[in-house]
């Protein structure tokens, strides 16, 4: 049944910051293949990629890098390049995704919500930006995942000293309005969103350690939400996907305030595959098995090429 996929690599690990987690869901995702006898094997990605999947005679690549290079476009192009069918979004896509100034700049042309923002000038006074945006705000490296360099503050003192932070990651800094309200996810799949996950943790917010590391992060799927909000927000979060040429699966962030109004956070082209990992656990509850949702995703990449 699965022979005729040929010979599969799983790329995982990377050049980027967000190294371990994709080595961690990487080796998940291989595993699973296997377990459905698909001839996949893992590779530790590293510039020389892609010649090693031209001499070992790969067929599909199942693409688990988070970050930069691995999944801002640049690994996509140089698979377009030497013919290989990947699984997740194309060049545009990815590239679109990964920056979430123009992320939001494409929202914004099409009437989504997405909260104000700027990019932060080293010579910003922080007054400034406080009369702009209110606080408290988050402060994150404009392309970059997983949270890193990403930090929530509530006074102005603190404003040079997170955009300091967040420049290590990326020199491009944004300056968001913080939503106060509930944080959710949808998982998509193909043409599928799958039921949304409420996200609750005791931490400041979603960062780093709420992801991959605490036992405490809540995780309710079904949402709690109506019906009828379910259904809006998931068609609102497919449109979100689409507007960044978002393809084959991903995942993409929003919050809704006490109004009720859904503002979009970004779109997540390579989501992580680990045991904390919310597209697991969407699929779940759509009746999806971690394999034979890993198997859905490599169908992905024979639908696009």
């Amino acid at each position: 049944m699965t022979a005729h996929f040929g010979k599969v690599a799983v790329l995982m690990g990377g050049l980027s910051e967000e190294r371990e987690v994709s080595l961690k869901g990487g080796q998940a995702v291989l595993e699973a293949l296997q377990r459905k006898q698909v001839n996949a094997h893992g590779l530790d990605a590293d510039r020389g990629v892609v010649s090693e999947l031209v001499a070992g005679h790969f067929e599909r690549v199942f693409i688990m890098l988070h970050g930069g290079w691995g999944e801002d476009g640049g690994i996509q192009g140089a698979l377009e390049v030497a013919g290989l069918p990947y699984t997740g979004s194309g060049v545009l896509g990815s590239a679109l995704a990964m920056d979430k100034l123009r992320c939001k700049q494409l929202w914004q042309a099409m009437g989504i919500s997405t909260p104000e923002y700027r990019l932060w000038r080293a010579d910003d006074d922080p007054s400034s930006i406080e009369s702009e945006l209110g606080l408290p705000v988050f402060v994150k490296p404009n392309q970059g995942g997983s949270s890193l360099g990403v930090s929530r503050v509530d006074k102005v003192s603190d404003l040079g000293a997170a955009c300091q932070a967040a420049a290590q990651y990326d020199g491009a800094v944004l300056i968001e309005r913080c939503i106060e309200g509930e944080e959710y996810t949808a998982a998509i799949l193909g043409d599928q969103v799958w039921p949304l996950i409420q996200l609750q943790t005791d931490r400041d917010f979603y960062d780093y350690e709420a992801k991959y590391l605490s036992d405490t992060t809540g995780y309710h799927c079904p949402s709690g939400l109506s019906q009828g909000q379910e259904e809006a927000l998931r068609a609102k979060s497919m449109e979100a996907f689409l507007a960044v040429a978002g393809q084959g699966w991903g995942r993409v962030d929003f919050m809704l305030d006490a109004d009720g109004t859904a503002f979009f956070l970004e779109v997540n082209t390579i989501p992580g595959m680990t045991d904390h990992s919310l597209v697991p656990m969407a699929a779940q509850v759509a009746g999806y098995g971690f394999d034979d949702l890993v198997l859905a995703i490599l169908e992905t990449c024979d639908e696009r090429h």
